[in-house]
């Protein structure tokens, strides 16, 4: 029997913005709707589904042997795992996440001072009670089962919950007067599967076509043509700090010029680089960047 990495990926709001990600790194994952064992076009990998609030404990236990998870869930569970790489994604967006403790607007609760005796409602139970504890402060902590924003304030004074972009919290009229972790997707491992060979390596090549992927996004690649008197003006158009490769036509006074940039700065460099002098530009995306 074959040996395998067992990899554990989040199930629900991130599981489309993890196979996109995988899809870019060169990984093709198909799931049936009511699967948790998707295929992937890896015969070394086996994928399992679960809800990325679990995924840390069942590596931490052995039961898979990596997995991806925020580091507030890593955390939440006290797992002991090895972090691989950093994988700055979310369900949105590539920023991280933020768990904030938030409180209605009304309330009169500027600081965590002012949650002394009072009930905070929260799946981050044991990071919401690490936090309080470390402030000093005395609260009832109770876990919710979701939904948590609008039980402020007829049920709870305070809750401590996971936003992206702020907008649930703002809908429901509540403030952040805290931000307890700044938190971004993980892959780590258990210890075991990092001290074997075949396991480890593996799961450094995931990392470094993951990471490429994710530094793929938001860039494109340019290619242009230009007369070699007007390098110097097209280098003085692009940004600062970029480094393009430039070569030799043959059997010519023009030059071709390659760069990658950022794909938000594209839209007034081209106007501006066909006024420079260049021509033949071409603009086209990226799967991968490894330095």
């Amino acid at each position: 029997m074959s040996v395998k990495l067992r990899l554990g990926l989040p199930k629900g709001s991130l599981q489309e913005s993890t196979f996109q990600l995988f899809k870019r790194a060169g990984f093709n994952i198909s799931v049936r709707s009511r699967s948790y064992y998707p295929s992937i076009d890896d015969p070394e990998i086996e994928v399992v589904l679960m809800r990325a609030q679990e995924i840390p404990r069942y590596v931490n236990e052995g039961v898979l042997d990596a997995g991806l998870s925020g580091l507030d869930w890593i955390l939440e569970n006290e797992a002991d795992v090895v972090e691989v790489a950093d994988l700055a994604y979310s369900k949105q967006t590539t920023n991280p996440i933020r768990v904030v403790m938030a409180v209605a607007e009304n309330s009169g609760i500027k600081t965590v001072k002012d949650l002394e005796g009072k009930r905070i409602a929260t799946e981050l139970v044991r990071l919401t009670r690490s936090y309080l504890a470390k402030n000093g402060v005395t609260a009832s902590v109770e876990f919710s089962y979701g939904a948590t924003e609008v039980k402020v304030p007829q049920l709870v004074d305070a809750i401590v919950d996971i936003t992206e972009t702020g907008s649930s919290l703002r809908a429901n009229k509540l403030v952040v007067i805290d931000t307890i972790l700044v938190s971004t997707t993980r892959l780590h491992a258990n210890h075991k599967a990092w001290a074997d060979p075949f396991k480890k390596e593996k799961l450094q090549n995931l990392a470094v076509l993951l990471l490429g992927a994710l530094r793929a996004d938001s860039k494109v690649g340019l290619k242009m043509n230009l007369p070699k008197d007007k390098l110097d003006d097209i280098l003085a158009i692009l940004p600062a700090m970029k480094h393009p490769t430039v070569s030799q036509l043959i059997n010519s006074d023009w030059l071709a010029l390659e760069v990658v940039l950022d794909e938000k700065q594209v839209r007034d460099l081209i106007p501006a680089l066909r006024r420079g002098g260049a021509q033949d530009i071409i603009e086209y995306p990226l799967n991968k960047v490894i330095p």
